[in-house]
């Protein structure tokens, strides 16, 4: 039996991943930090398909987070063929608002677990036939963002890494995939606290954490290296590099302003 590990799996992007792999068999190891939200995806996927699901329930902002998740995983002893690093969040706001440490919290769920989760997991994936590593970036990496500053940092962080290590472990048998959502109906605005003239402004290009999965899992398995989700959000990308980074920047500055 194959299976997936899947970080912030109880709602929104990261559930829908779940629902997808459940879908093409696979079995399930899904993390997050809130244990009746995991008990419900779990006892979803388990009414509609017919695999096995378990969870762990941890706070990946804390340093030691991915080496108990990875004892938990060892001690399965399981043939684990994808890892799927969904787990992060943003904060909105002027920098210096918010304190240091709630900063490298985020740094420590959007980098520093990720790329560990990707090297201790590593020996799990290779040398035993196709693997698959996806990694969530977002639409915010393709350009810097005034008053989400260091969250739009570390995605580009998670871009240009998984874009890398794509050609890196391609000839190891592990397909390494970034997906960049754009706004996507979950809980990422209520904990970015996310002002409501931006959130007005997303409804407009929202897409639904279903959806948005999906384009992610059919990249992952056509071994792409980078996945923009939907096609607003690859024109903004486009646009982005092509137009003067003031002005793309102003006008980002200009949404997330109350």
């Amino acid at each position: 039996m194959s299976y997936a590990l899947i970080t912030g799996a109880s709602k929104g992007i990261g559930k829908e991943i779940a629902m997808e792999l459940a879908d093409r068999g696979y079995e399930l190891l899904l993390v997050a930090r809130n244990s009746y939200e995991l008990q419900q995806v779990k006892e979803e996927i388990q009414k509609k398909y017919a695999v096995s699901v378990d969870y762990l329930v941890v706070d990946l902002s804390e340093a030691s987070a991915v080496e108990r998740l990875f004892t938990w995983v060892l001690e399965k002893q399981i043939d684990l063929r994808i890892l799927v690093n969904n787990a992060g969040y943003g904060l909105v706001g002027d920098f210096e608002s918010y304190s240091f440490e709630e900063h490298q919290k985020m740094m420590q769920v959007n980098m520093n677990a990720l790329v560990e989760a990707c090297h201790r997991f590593f020996p799990m994936l290779s040398g035993k036939g196709q693997a698959y590593v996806l990694n969530i970036a977002s639409s915010t990496a393709y350009q810097a963002i005034p008053l989400m500053s260091l969250y739009a940092a570390s995605k580009v962080f998670v871009l240009n890494f998984s874009r890398g290590l794509f050609h890196e472990w391609k000839i190891k048998g592990i397909s390494v995939t970034a997906v960049s959502p754009g706004a996507t109906s979950t809980s990422f605005n209520d904990r970015a606290n996310l002002r409501e003239s931006a959130r007005k402004a997303a409804q407009k290009v929202t897409m639904s954490p279903a959806a948005v999965a999906k384009m992610a899992v059919n990249g992952m398995f056509a071994k792409k290296p980078e996945v923009i989700t939907g096609f607003v959000n690859q024109l903004g990308a486009f646009l982005a590099w092509i137009a003067p980074k003031s002005i793309s920047e102003k006008i980002a500055k200009g949404i997330y302003e109350k």
